[in-house]
């Protein structure tokens, strides 16, 4: 099953990189499962307080 995923760079100080790491360890995910777990989290969380995020068509296109 093929899902649409969009592969991005990210920087990450070496402290925050390196404890994202452990966790993902802990938590027996790959380093980019966690990082994705985690953004989801905080989307979901920021959603339940303030209401979905509106998402437009042409989202992806900008940069």
């Amino acid at each position: 099953m093929a899902t649409n995923r969009i592969q991005t760079g990210l920087r990450l100080n070496t402290t925050t990189y390196d404890k994202l790491r452990i966790l993902s360890v802990r938590e027996a995910r790959s380093l980019n499962n966690f990082i994705e777990y985690v953004l989801q989290q905080y989307i979901d969380h920021y959603e339940a307080e303030h209401g979905i995020i509106p998402i437009s068509s042409s989202s992806h296109d900008k940069k």
